[in-house]
């Protein structure tokens, strides 16, 4: 038995390709794991967690992403605190310089 599973760790890649791993990235890394280019997602920036900002994301509603999920443009609505601030989509700003994650923060 330990025979066999050695032999198929063998095959796996050392580390995995940034599409499956669930470490917080940037946001069109991160958007690029869920189904259907992450739409329908609520994602925050690590930072707010780390500040003690609770309740706030992004409700994902668009995404064009490029490169393999490593850049693109992405718009959504935005909910700080709870309380919907964005009454239209806008673009999210930010999503290659800080780092994201679903769920809310």
């Amino acid at each position: 038995m330990e025979r066999a599973v050695r032999a198929i760790q063998g095959l796996l890649p050392s580390t995995l390709p940034p599409s499956l791993r669930t470490t917080p990235a940037n946001l069109y890394q991160v958007l690029s794991r869920a189904p259907g280019g992450g739409v329908g997602h609520r994602v925050h920036q690590i930072r707010w967690t780390e500040k003690g900002i609770r309740n706030c994301y992004w409700q994902v509603t668009r995404t064009r992403l490029k490169l393999e999920g490593n850049h693109g443009k992405a718009w959504g609505k935005l909910y700080w605190r709870g309380k919907q601030i964005s009454e239209q989509e806008e673009r999210i700003n930010g999503s290659l310089k800080y780092k994201w994650s679903t769920g809310s923060s």
